[in-house]
Parts: structure tokens; C-alpha cells; sequence
């Protein structure tokens, strides 16, 4: 990260913890991908695995706390410097709360076996979250570098993963309508798309603060896709 204080102690305590940052950022990259391919493939064992591998980015996240407060005890940081320290540990709470997301997309796995397969909706949500774990990929690279460029791009990234919760939930009302017997899956892959429209803002979050963190000035209002509150479905 580039440097933002004199103090050479302070830099090595902001460093320790950007390297703990990209990493648990780097577990929740993998527990987005594996819980969507889990959920695709109907994979219990791989859901059971994202699911205790959440207890790993806890622990990354309860360092970065720690150390965060070590920090500010030591070194009392001002102006910037505490702007940064505050940056981070806005991001690190939005990065864990990724990981939840994750493991609760898994743990829906088990249930979604049992029920009938709704065609073409776990690759659908697999492709909606690879979008998301690309976008927290970039974003972690542009925290990493500080680059507001990228962090920017990533922000209007966003709107997509919104565009294809929209065409999921039409999708899903439209598979309810058509069997009954759909709607107790169809219930799950609407709160699990939702979800992952829901990781997409926490991704343009911790975005925005890399843009705080750089440039000590909040971006403007994001770009947003059309609210699924604006849905309307016709019955044949």
C-alpha cells in the first residue's frame, strides 16, 4: 500500500494489516465461488465445506480488530492516518459479512437437493456470483494499490449484478406460476439471489472506501439498477 505517514512504525502496523485484509478478502473470493458451485452441482459436502471454512475468516476478521485497536492505542493516528485506520476497518466488517453471505448460500444446499431441480437456476446464480467474486477480486486489487480507477469501475460493476437479480426474480415467479410444486425451491433461489444482489453492494462499499482511503473524498451517489420492488408479473 502506498505509504501514508512518516512514522515508519505506523506504516508496518498499516501494512500487517492490509496483509490480513487480502487475506481473508482472498477466502471469501473462494467461499463465493465453492458455495455457488456447490449450490449448481448440489454438492453437500462441498456446501459443508464452505461452511466451516467461515470459522477461518471470523478469526481474520477478530485480528484485524485487534490489531486496529493496537494501533490506535500506539499510535494515536490523526487526520489521514485515521481516516485510514477507519477505511479499513469499515471494509474488513463488509468483507466478513461477504463470508456470511457465502456460508449461508451453502448451507441452503441440503434443501435444495431435496427439492424438485428448477432448470437453469443454480447455473444462473453460480454466473450472478461470479460476477460478485470478480467484482471483490478487483476491488481487494485496487485497495492493494490504491487504485480509485479500478475501485470506480468495480462501483459501476454493480449495476449488472442488480440487472440479473432483476431477470432471476422474474424467472423464478414465472417457474411458481407455472407448477406449484416450484415455489418452495423458487422461495430459496429468490433469497439467495437477493443475497448475492446483496454482496454486490457490499462490494461497492468497500469500494467506495478505497476511494475515501485514497483521495479523502466520498464518491457520488452509485449507479443502481431497477429495484426488484418495481417487478410486475402478468398472470396467463
Amino acid at each position: 500500500m502506498t505509504r501514508l505517514h512518516i512514522d515508519s512504525a505506523f506504516d508496518d502496523d498499516l501494512e500487517r494489516i492490509r496483509d490480513l485484509m487480502l487475506a481473508m478478502g482472498g477466502r471469501v473470493e473462494e467461499a463465493i465461488t465453492l458455495s455457488a458451485r456447490a449450490l449448481d452441482e448440489r454438492d453437500e459436502d462441498l456446501a459443508q465445506q464452505v461452511v466451516a471454512g467461515d470459522r477461518a475468516i471470523d478469526k481474520l476478521e477478530e485480528e484485524i480488530d485487534s490489531q486496529v485497536v493496537r494501533l490506535l492505542a500506539l499510535r494515536q493516528p490523526q487526520a489521514g492516518d485515521l481516516r485510514a485506520v477507519i477505511a479499513v476497518m469499515k471494509m474488513a466488517a463488509d468483507i466478513e459479512r461477504l463470508g456470511d453471505y457465502a456460508k449461508n448460500m451453502a448451507k441452503r444446499v441440503p434443501v435444495l437437493s431435496a427439492d424438485p431441480r428448477i432448470e437453469g437456476a443454480g447455473s444462473a446464480i453460480r454466473r450472478q456470483a461470479r460476477q460478485v467474486g470478480q467484482m471483490l477480486k478487483d476491488m481487494l486489487d485496487a485497495f492493494a494499490r490504491l487504485d480509485v480507477a479500478l475501485a470506480e469501475d468495480v462501483i459501476h460493476r454493480d449495476v449488472e449484478v442488480d440487472h440479473m437479480t432483476n431477470a432471476l426474480f422474474r424467472e423464478f415467479i414465472t417457474h411458481m406460476m407455472e407448477d406449484p410444486r416450484n415455489i418452495s425451491a423458487c422461495l430459496h433461489y429468490t433469497f439467495i439471489a437477493k443475497n448475492v444482489e446483496r454482496m454486490g453492494d457490499l462490494v461497492t462499499g468497500a469500494a467506495e472506501q478505497v476511494i475515501f482511503l485514497a483521495t479523502g473524498e466520498r464518491p457520488g451517489d452509485r449507479p443502481k439498477g431497477d429495484s426488484t420492488a418495481t417487478i410486475h408479473v402478468q398472470p396467463d
